[in-house]
């Protein structure tokens, strides 16, 4: 009996491990790519230090850094994942979070927000807010990072 008992250890510490390894290979890529991106916001912005990253995926690939330069001041900055303009605002320059969750919220009477970030389409800076609504429903909500006009919205998947 102790035989299968250290056999069976043995056997599910090698899954662990191989478990472990497998998504540390997995997310290689990730870690990359984030290198990657805040090398070149650094470089085409005013940033020193890194707050935040994360990927946005629209109908193009974005790394949006967010940070603060030397003297303390918040910068965005959006980076293509494929060829494009690394663009870079003031946080000040446009709405806040809670401004875009405040837009949203005139409108419709979300149960659940899931996820508030930034994002960008079409060279235009913008809040994409996932939230459930009616039931179960999934649903986004675009606001415009600048005006906070409302984009678009995508309702009921």
């Amino acid at each position: 009996m102790k035989k299968w008992i250290t056999i069976i250890s043995i056997a599910v510490l090698v899954l662990i491990l191989l478990s472990i390894k497998f998504y540390m290979n997995a997310l290689e890529p990730v870690k990359a790519a984030e290198k990657k991106a805040i090398t070149m916001a650094k470089e085409e912005s005013a940033l020193t230090t890194i707050n935040d990253f994360y990927v946005f995926y629209g109908e193009e690939a974005y790394a949006v850094v967010q940070g603060k330069d030397k003297k303390g001041t918040k910068w965005i900055v959006w980076v293509p994942e494929k060829k494009g303009e690394v663009i870079s605002r003031k946080a000040l320059s446009g709405m806040t979070q809670q401004e875009a969750v405040a837009k949203l919220l005139k409108e419709k009477n979300p149960s659940e927000i899931i996820s508030v970030k930034l994002g960008m389409e079409n060279n235009r800076p913008l809040w994409e807010i996932h939230y459930r609504a009616n039931g179960n429903s999934l649903n986004y909500y675009y606001v415009d990072f600048k005006t906070g006009e409302k984009l678009r919205k995508i309702e009921n998947l």
